[in-house]
């Protein structure tokens, strides 16, 4: 899944665990949650290095004149 949808149903599930009483779920929904929030920073990290290798291979070959 994706990080947002993650999120989402992380927190979903976080929800019905508290309205319900049941600790497991909200245990379960807060993992879900926390799994989203690293893969959208994993995404965040993996384009910014991207961005700067592609700035990079610009940059080498303006200098060496290609």
């Amino acid at each position: 899944m994706g990080a947002l949808t993650d999120k989402i149903k992380g927190k979903a599930k976080e929800i019905e665990g508290k309205v319900t009483g049941d600790r497991i779920r909200t245990a379960q929904g807060k993992a879900q949650k926390a799994k989203g929030d690293a893969e959208g920073a994993v995404g965040r990290v993996t384009d910014n290095v991207r961005g700067k290798v592609a700035k990079a291979k610009a940059k080498i070959r303006r200098a060496s004149g290609r």
